[in-house]
């Protein structure tokens, strides 16, 4: 945890102000100008997605791998294209609480899952396309597929053969 409270509500309240914490990240997303710009331009569901993730990844000490956002979204799931500042997937590797074990999507080259958290929980997936830097992506999950054998059938029964993508009217309750 990051030990400082969190409301959704009242950061989408506040469209105007951009956090810190975007800076450096949001500039030239959908062809949109610089940081702040972006952020007030957004929709609320993409901004609601982008405050969502950012809670998330700053949970855990990730948010710092961060580079430039290329896309977010908050309908049909909640999550985030995104360059990486660092080894994300070194990273990731030499954590315990992410693993590979049925993290990768098929049209993707590889993934990790958060481990032992019921919802809410992150999910990050890579492309290595040849002759260019891998691109990332992390989404929440629902129903944590990897914090419990219940979590896990809700998550394949939920998210994998109904084909539900939580938005982040759902998320938000989880997150907060």
């Amino acid at each position: 945890m990051t030990g400082q409270s969190f409301s959704l509500e009242e950061k989408l309240k506040t469209s105007s102000s951009m956090p810190l914490e975007f800076r450096g990240k949001l500039e030239g997303l959908y062809g949109w100008g610089d940081d702040e710009e972006v952020y007030a331009t957004l929709p609320v569901d993409k901004r609601a997605a982008l405050l969502l993730i950012s809670r998330r990844l700053t949970e855990v000490d990730l948010w710092r791998a961060v580079g430039r956002i290329v896309n977010v979204y908050g309908v049909g799931g909640v999550g985030l294209y995104f360059g990486a500042q660092i080894d994300l997937g070194s990273e990731l590797l030499g954590r315990r609480d992410f693993t590979r074990h049925f993290a990768r999507h098929r049209d993707n080259t590889g993934g990790f899952l958060e481990k032992r958290r019921r919802h809410a929980s992150l999910h990050f997936l890579y492309i290595d396309p040849p002759d260019a830097e891998r691109e990332w992506h992390v989404h929440l999950d629902l129903y944590g597929p990897m914090g419990s054998l219940l979590t896990t059938a809700r998550h394949l029964f939920h998210e994998r053969w109904r084909k539900f993508r939580p938005d982040w009217q759902i998320m938000k309750d989880l997150v907060e």
